[in-house]
């Protein structure tokens, strides 16, 4: 065999090896990224969908934030205006969660349709909304009028 000929099989193999740990480390990381209510027509569609692990993104229901006296566990409500799910999380909950708030959880649906939630994530309000009014007084803080 020329030279030529074996370089070519040995990158296809190194190629087709490669491609295939990618494939399979995507396939055995990879997670959906639902609504609730996609996440409740998958579930009423294919019933071993529970306690798989997904990505759900909505918004939180206002006054639905019930935190454990130790500060560890919070549960809440999410919904997305079509279905709403309890979510139960364990762990540091970011600063900006609070009512209202946009909120990405990862975690599985239990059987129960509560979902058990390992991450949570919560967006960021506007940066460029005005301050509140009990901060205008404090030092050091500049109208964005008196700057420009």
């Amino acid at each position: 065999m020329k030279p030529r000929t074996k370089f070519l099989i040995g990158g296809a193999l190194v190629i087709g090896t490669a491609g295939y740990l990618a494939a399979s480390a995507i396939k055995d990381t990879g997670v959906y990224y639902l609504t609730p209510g996609e996440l409740s027509a998958k579930t009423r569609s294919d019933p071993t969908f529970y306690e798989t692990g997904v990505k759900v993104g909505a918004r939180v229901v206002n006054g639905s934030i019930v935190r454990d006296p130790g500060g560890r566990q919070v549960a809440f409500k999410m919904t997305d205006g079509a279905q709403t799910y309890n979510v139960v999380y364990r762990g540091i909950t970011p600063d900006t969660f609070t009512d209202g708030v946009d909120v990405v959880v990862e975690g599985r649906l239990g059987r129960d349709n509560t979902f058990r939630a390992t991450t949570l994530l919560a967006k960021c309000a506007s940066r460029y909304e005005n301050a509140p009014e009990k901060y205008k007084d404090t030092p050091g803080y500049k109208r964005a009028e008196q700057t420009a």
